[in-house]
């Protein structure tokens, strides 16, 4: 671990106090939801496993944990099997747990549908919540069901998880091909309503149709370097290239199975060989080929991801010491912790 000088370290805590932190990505309402996540049609009647206001010693976030990391907004992800017979209905489910803890804690987080209530919610002191779906299998093929969750707030959909939907290849299932023609329509009509388009996850063919059809910048909510891991989830150096040219951010993820090459999800002494550092590598490798206007931060926190130093939202402060480290200027730790996505969603939340 690195070790800062006392006046690199009171830096540090001036830059991230003064930023607006944001995280792309984290699957923590999958912990909240009363139903085990991945079992039947999700009828089920178990307890929450945890809730949102109550600091916890199980997962990785909670309002009391996102206050102690400085982090100021969030895309809580809803994600949908593709083993569940009602994947609408689920998606339902998710929406209702998500909206309870809110009702349950309106003095430290609130709802925020653009770029204003945003900053309104960070001005208040609260903290900002994105809705965003995992996965466009809750859509179910049908195009009404996309513009519902966008009036039932959702404003980003990465369009496919690891396996392949109706909208087209994930990378953990890449055969190769293009999206479909739902997908293309999902893409337009995104843009029509002003929703944050997620590409991380999806195959690189996939991926290429996306910087074609997007009229509007696109976001990697949770990835990594492909130069550095070669995990089939981390994009290719012509990827984020392309990524940065129509506006875009990549944010980078916590997995070490996307840091590291040889690391198991399921592998808790490999996952110990992941450092901070190694993370920052993937930094320094992004930001060398694109700058800094193109970079930001995708936990995935909650979603089997993180690793010794980086396991929960109340690390978020050593990444910022970490950027110190390795000489990143103020102006663009800020870009880098929060201003690059508050850009995009300005630019796209409608």
């Amino acid at each position: 671990m690195f070790k800062l000088t006392p006046e690199q370290e009171e830096r540090a805590k001036a830059v991230h106090g003064s930023s607006v932190v944001v995280d792309t990505h984290n699957d923590t309402i999958l912990h909240l939801i009363r139903a085990p996540p991945f079992v039947g049609d999700g009828t089920g009647t178990l307890p929450p496993r945890r809730t949102l206001g109550e600091r916890s010693q199980d997962g990785q976030i909670d309002i009391p944990r996102i206050k102690e990391g400085g982090v100021d907004c969030l895309l809580f992800a809803m994600y949908v099997s593709p083993l569940h017979r009602g994947r609408l209905r689920r998606l339902l489910q998710l929406l209702d747990a998500f909206h309870t803890e809110l009702e349950a804690n309106p003095e430290t987080i609130a709802l925020a549908t653009n770029h204003d209530e945003i900053i309104a919610a960070v001005k208040a002191k609260k903290i900002a919540a994105v809705i965003a779906i995992e996965g466009g299998e809750p859509l179910e093929g049908d195009i009404g069901a996309l513009r519902m969750a966008y009036r039932l707030g959702v404003r980003s959909l990465t369009l496919t998880h690891f396996p392949r939907n109706e909208l087209g290849d994930g990378s953990g299932a890449d055969s190769g091909s293009h999206l479909s023609e739902f997908g293309r329509e999902v893409v337009g009509e995104m843009n029509r309503l002003g929703m944050l388009v997620d590409i991380s996850h999806l195959n690189e063919t996939g991926f290429w149709d996306v910087m074609e059809l997007s009229e509007d910048p696109v976001l990697a909510t949770h990835s990594n370097c492909k130069a550095l891991c070669g995990h089939h989830r981390n994009l290719t150096d012509d990827q984020i290239k392309a990524l940065a040219e129509k506006g875009g951010v990549m944010n980078l993820s916590f997995c070490a199975g996307f840091i590291k090459d040889g690391v198991g999800f399921g592998d808790p002494e490999s996952i110990k060989k992941v450092t901070i550092e190694d993370w920052l590598d993937h930094l320094d490798h992004a930001v060398g080929l694109v700058g800094t206007d193109h970079v930001g931060l995708g936990s995935d926190l909650d979603g089997g991801c993180g690793f010794p130093g980086l396991d929960d939202v109340t690390k978020f402060p050593d990444l910022t010491r970490g950027m110190i480290y390795r000489g990143y200027a103020d102006h663009d730790i800020k870009k880098i912790l929060g201003a690059n996505d508050l850009r995009v969603f300005k630019r796209v939340l409608k």
